[in-house]
């Protein structure tokens, strides 16, 4: 028994556009709104031809009445009435589709919101698992380890080199022992003597001036008063 495999592919080929066309049209909201647009563009010619329509049957029973002809102008209305009919669904539908235009760009404007806030959500989430608060504590540490390092390395690099450096200590038990030395050199040096002499002023040769007559008065005089005291 033989299998018709052509066959099925064009039954599967068949079924799967029928899927497609079955579908709808594009869910892009853009192009929707593109679409919606069109056939509001389309019922508005619609609705000037009518209109017009409706003018050409006003116009006509005019015409009519005007020549007795009554049951052509009562036709004329009738017709017109069929074409206001026409008009008012044509602005139903209108109102309908500038309804879906409004929504539609509310619902993709709410929605190219949403995805950004989703973006941003995202994004955030993953910074915060990319640095973390551990993350962000070991590199602190990090950066105290390697300015502590710094600190120290500036330090080394800042202390003098001198291959005479000694211990201060040492050089100022060194220098005591070089004063002493001194002042016991200075000392054997000096003479010992019993009466060392004594350098005094000379006793003045010349006498003294005599005081003059008036001065000597006053002095006997006071010295009068003080032995009477």
């Amino acid at each position: 028994m033989s299998m018709n495999w052509f066959g099925s592919k064009k039954k599967k080929a068949s079924a799967s556009t029928t899927a497609k066309g079955s579908s709808g049209g594009s869910t892009d909201p853009q192009a929707t709104i593109v679409k919606l647009r069109e056939a509001i563009s389309t019922q508005e010619k619609r609705e000037e031809h009518i209109q017009r329509k409706m003018d050409g049957m006003v116009k006509e029973a005019k015409e009519k009445m005007a020549r007795k002809d009554k049951k052509g102008a009562m036709y004329a209305l009738k017709r017109k009435k069929l074409y206001e009919q026409e008009l008012d669904k044509i602005q139903n539908v209108k109102m309908t589709l500038e309804t879906q235009v409004f929504n539609l760009e509310s619902a993709s404007q709410n929605a190219n919101t949403f995805s950004a806030m989703k973006s941003g959500t995202t994004a955030m989430k993953k910074i915060r698992q990319d640095v973390g608060i551990e993350k962000v504590d070991d590199m602190m540490d990090d950066i105290r380890e390697e300015m502590e390092m710094a600190n120290e390395i500036s330090d080394a690099i800042a202390q003098p080199v001198d291959p005479l450096l000694a211990d201060e200590d040492d050089l100022l038990a060194e220098l005591e022992e070089l004063e002493a030395g001194d002042v016991e050199d200075e000392l054997l040096k000096q003479p010992a003597t019993k009466n060392p002499s004594i350098n005094l002023p000379a006793v003045p040769s010349a006498k003294l001036p005599e005081l003059q007559k008036d001065e000597a008065e006053e002095l006997r005089k006071l010295e009068a008063e003080l032995a009477g005291l």
